[in-house]
């Protein structure tokens, strides 16, 4: 007979525990959505500094690819006798904005 007082009580404290569980869930969904909406718009200051290590390596691609086809140029125009045209500047990514 206890066994089956015992296995009632554990069966409603059970469910009582379900019921709790899902009202704090529901409590917490808000708080949580709107969190992760924040965490989405926001950046970050490490997120920031990967982006712009990001462009400055593209930046740096890009000019080297452009000082390789000036010399490839230049070195064309001065077999022909003809002067050479501007060395190509780097430009940073933050002379872009």
């Amino acid at each position: 007979m206890r066994i089956l007082a015992l296995l009632a009580l554990l069966a409603a404290l059970t469910g009582c525990y379900t019921v709790a569980k899902t009202a704090v869930d529901v409590v917490t969904l808000p708080v949580k959505a709107v969190s992760a909406g924040v965490d989405a718009v926001t950046t970050t200051q490490s997120e920031a500094d990967e982006d712009r290590g990001r462009a400055m390596r593209k930046a740096e691609e890009a000019h080297g690819k452009a000082l390789r086809e000036w010399e490839r140029d230049c070195s064309r125009r001065t077999r022909r006798g003809e002067p050479c045209p501007p060395r190509p500047a780097f430009v940073s990514p933050d002379s872009r904005r």
